[in-house]
């Protein structure tokens, strides 16, 4: 089973320095049918403007994700972290116990876009830790390329959560299967090109949420780049 959200169907929050289109209820937003999936709580699609960004706030009990589309992010948190990350790089932070962090635009003349995720944890009350990887964005190239997994991978950020997110740059007319293990869900987010799979034709800022899925046939009807993210 299959459900899309298409791109203009889905909240759109501009604040000026920020422009952001979640994917489920957040902050002021909320919409009682979209409040997640599966472990899954946030999945927003954000802009800022040059030099601004996100004061001191805190998290607790949730995992974190910040993937950097264009653009260059500065983390700061009470940990002792501050790290600048660009295209080709991850932030994940487990905020445990609680954490309080930063997170603004590096530059001061460039947009940065970023996809911001969050995940229930599947342990509570753990210490808080803080981790940037980097990823070789030439293996995004007609495969699904790993970036975010509790599995022990290479140049993948650990997560605590029985979870795995993929990124792929897939030429148009190539396809990629996908094995889906019993009982696994998966969560599709198209950033560029036009996507199908489950019958669906998926367009850039389109969502899907994927259930009872045999496998996965992903088809580039034009140049894609999305994310997929295999779920509990």
């Amino acid at each position: 089973m299959i459900n899309v959200f298409p791109a203009a169907t889905r909240h759109m929050a501009d604040l000026g320095w920020l422009r952001s289109q979640p994917s489920f209820s957040f902050g002021a937003y909320y919409d009682p049918d979209r409040t997640g999936f599966s472990v899954m709580r946030v999945c927003n699609d954000d802009y800022l403007t040059p030099g601004r960004g996100f004061g001191a706030h805190p998290h607790s009990d949730m995992e974190i994700v910040s993937i950097v589309l264009n653009g260059q992010i500065r983390h700061e948190d009470n940990l002792g972290n501050a790290v600048v990350s660009s295209f080709g790089e991850v932030q994940r932070m487990s905020a445990g116990t609680g954490v309080i962090h930063t997170e603004f635009n590096a530059s001061e003349v460039e947009e940065l876009r970023l996809l911001q995720l969050w995940f229930m944890p599947k342990e509570r009350g753990l210490a808080p830790s803080y981790e940037a990887s980097r990823f070789d964005t030439g293996k995004l190239h007609n495969a699904l390329l790993p970036v975010v997994s509790d599995k022990p991978l290479e140049q993948v950020a650990s997560i605590g959560q029985n979870m795995t997110i993929y990124l792929s740059k897939l030429e148009q007319g190539k396809q990629l299967d996908y094995a889906v293990e019993e009982g696994r869900k998966q969560f599709l987010y198209i950033i560029e090109g036009q996507l199908q799979t489950e019958g669906e034709t998926l367009a850039a800022g389109d969502t899907a949420q994927i259930e009872a899925a045999d496998g996965l046939k992903l088809f580039a009807e034009e140049h894609a780049f999305f994310m997929l993210i295999d779920l509990p």
